[in-house]
């Protein structure tokens, strides 16, 4: 990407002008990171924060080459939809049972490996390895995921996860039959103190986590909820959830079927058979598009196996289903820069 310090621009410094004039919500700090990491030239050289652009200055932001993660055969590599795609991000429809990137017990065969054998441009955008990831879904969650293809776009939308501004919808299927039609779950979450593969809302070390839940459907042992996570702690939906008595149908971490309760209901254990994962799908993400700057929401359609659950239930009656959580949206559904308001 290139461009030309406006004619019109006042000599400052980099960090401060470029801020100003790269896509809206890059921080300047974000914009001193890029430089630092070396990404960021003027007239073909390296510059410092501090470096005073003037009008007329050639600005280039360069990524990385390509490396050798694209030489993993074409069978190795999950399958996945995408869902919207400019030269800036790409929003894809995350199948459940796909690893978002390479990590522990995980090297490879991931979605990011899929998605740089066929985006190659995208490596060196973010953290290596985990190339143009700016928010993550665990392995069994399904639904709407957005990827940078830029450094620059990386670094804004990556700015508005941590400002908790991108809106998102998630629906689960939890175990259980809540007493009232809404409610939210404000509960510190942290690394479990004896296993530190789960999280707890029980830790020393805790950090504010906020989740919204509305009913959607109700059945006889099962709810469809419209989920909203305020904030984005690592398995904040599912610890919330079962920590308030609504654990998500299937999970085998947080809704575990204890001992005392082997004779539940032979309803709910066809349902978990027919799940095989834990029914939670990231439905909606919006967002301000980084460059653009208008607000765009991509949605996601309830995935065969929680579809499948909620026939079995009785529930596909077109008459009663809730319109956004049982169909599909437009792919880019584009709105003024101004938020929604979203009342629970």
């Amino acid at each position: 990407m290139e461009f030309v310090i406006p004619e019109d621009a006042n000599p400052e410094r980099a960090d401060t002008i470029l801020a100003s004039h790269l896509p809206p919500g890059l921080s300047r700090s974000s914009v001193a990171k890029l430089i630092h990491s070396g990404s960021i030239l003027v007239s073909g050289h390296p510059i410092k924060p501090s470096t005073i652009l003037k009008p007329g200055d050639s600005v280039e932001i360069i990524c990385a080459e390509p490396r050798s993660s694209l030489t993993q055969k074409e069978t190795e590599l999950p399958e996945f939809h995408i869902l919207f795609e400019d030269p800036h991000l790409l929003v894809l429809d995350k199948p459940p049972g796909i690893v978002v990137h390479p990590g522990a017990g995980r090297p490879s065969g991931t979605l990011v490996d899929a998605v740089v054998c066929i985006r190659p441009e995208i490596v060196g955008v973010g953290e290596p390895g985990r190339w143009g990831v700016v928010h993550r879904l665990d392995r069994d969650t399904s639904g709407v995921m957005v990827l940078a293809k830029n450094l620059l776009v990386y670094e804004s939308l990556c700015l508005q996860f941590r400002e908790h501004s991108i809106q998102r919808m998630y629906m689960a299927l939890v175990r259980g039959n809540p007493g009232q039609d809404r409610g939210i779950v404000d509960a510190p979450l942290g690394r479990h103190a004896k296993d530190r593969k789960r999280i707890s809302t029980s830790t020393v070390k805790a950090r504010r986590a906020v989740t919204r839940w509305t009913v959607s459907r109700r059945f006889r042992i099962v709810t469809l909820l419209e989920v909203r996570p305020e904030t984005g702690r690592t398995h904040q939906i599912r610890v919330h959830l079962a920590s308030v008595g609504l654990p998500v149908l299937g999970d085998p971490v947080y809704g575990r079927i204890h001992k005392q309760q082997r004779s539940i209901d032979q309803t709910l254990k066809k349902y978990v058979a027919i799940m095989k994962r834990q029914a939670l799908h990231a439905a909606t993400l919006g967002f301000q598009h980084p460059v653009t700057g208008q607000y765009v929401k991509f949605c996601s359609p309830i995935p065969s196996d929680m579809a499948e659950v909620i026939r079995v239930a009785g529930t596909f009656n077109a008459e009663s289903a809730h319109p956004t959580s049982l169909n599909t949206c437009v792919d880019a559904e584009k709105k003024e820069t101004k938020k929604e308001n979203i009342i629970l």
